[in-house]
């Protein structure tokens, strides 16, 4: 499992946010009766994982975390796939994790549910070629090597790019890397290409040291999850509520205040100011209720999956949601 930074969240913040929702009362007193899940302070305390430039970074420049009846004890990861591990061991009670991830997740036997839902544009997912490539087109990946992490969306855009050209997933070389370690594979020609997701793509646009062969805009059905364990989902329920909607209405102040937030994003994950407001604003993310639309777009990325052998047993995504969370804005 990758390294991981914790640290307990402020109970305060720059800004007021105002939240709607489950009161924080109402999350104090339900979760503190549970025991093991309380802080030395007796508060609740909710194990959050992160990936970078995700929902920390969100939260804090939007204010976000004023006013909280519990504590946030935060790990950062660098993909999905080592915060799907901590979910599978109860290292973290929830996380955010891609459509193609989230599968992976499931179907290895993690006990986890989706909670919330978000959509955004798929452009910033993708496969990326040194500047100098002389590759033009997704067919030109047949016999060449792509760096990307095992059961991300890096790998989901990977094989839906191959596939939709003609070519067969063995046709191309596919190396499990981690992100720091496939841009450097791909930098010093080690490998051909590397698919990645933003906050990278960008980073590696911006910095010169790639293009983008394929994206997946029209590949891919741009969602993503908040997902919880199980056992927080029993134990931390109108915590997680009361997490979710920060991070909704987080997300709604962001889109107002482009700028403001994009400057924060940048110095809080370190990256150049140009790359956090590139992958920002291309996303488009919002934030969606769990509907019939969301669950079959979910069903199609799991049969997907299944037909290309990655998962060996059907997967019916149905019972991995959990509706009861609402994503009011």
């Amino acid at each position: 499992m990758s390294k991981q930074r914790t640290f307990m969240t402020p109970n305060s913040s720059r800004r007021r946010f105002l939240v709607q929702g489950a009161s924080v009362a109402a999350a104090t007193a339900a979760v503190a009766a549970a025991p093991g899940i309380v802080s030395a302070q007796g508060r609740p305390v909710l194990k959050a994982g992160d990936q970078k430039g995700g929902l920390r970074a969100l939260l804090e420049a939007a204010g976000g975390l004023e006013g909280l009846g519990y504590d946030i004890q935060w790990s950062e990861f660098p993909a999905a796939a080592p915060l799907a591990e901590a979910l599978n061991a109860a290292a973290v009670d929830s996380g955010p994790i891609g459509d193609a991830p989230l599968i992976f997740a499931l179907a290895a036997g993690t006990r986890v549910k989706a909670i919330g839902a978000n959509r955004s544009d798929s452009y910033g997912t993708a496969v990326l070629v040194r500047p100098d490539s002389t590759l033009k087109t997704a067919a030109d990946l047949k016999g060449k090597s792509i760096a990307t992490n095992r059961g991300s969306i890096g790998h989901y855009v990977t094989l839906k790019a191959v596939t939709s050209a003609g070519l067969k997933p063995e046709d191309v070389n596919i190396r499990f890397l981690a992100p720091a370690d496939a841009k450097l594979a791909l930098t010093q020609g080690s490998v051909d290409a590397w698919a990645t997701w933003e906050p990278y793509t960008a980073l590696a646009e911006v910095s010169h040291h790639a293009r983008v062969l394929v994206s997946g805009r029209g590949l891919l059905p741009g969602l993503s999850y908040l997902a919880a364990t199980d056992n927080a989902i029993a134990a931390k329920r109108p915590v997680l509520q009361d997490f979710l909607q920060r991070v909704v209405k987080a997300q709604l102040w962001s889109y107002r205040n482009v700028d403001a937030y994009s400057a924060a994003l940048a110095r809080i994950i370190g990256i150049p100011p140009e790359a956090a407001k590139l992958q920002f604003e291309r996303r488009q993310q919002k934030w969606v209720a769990i509907d019939a639309q969301v669950i079959a777009d979910q069903q199609g990325t799991a049969d997907f999956y299944r037909q290309v052998g990655l998962i060996k047993q059907p997967l019916d995504v149905k019972g991995t949601f959990d509706t009861g969370f609402g994503v009011a804005g």
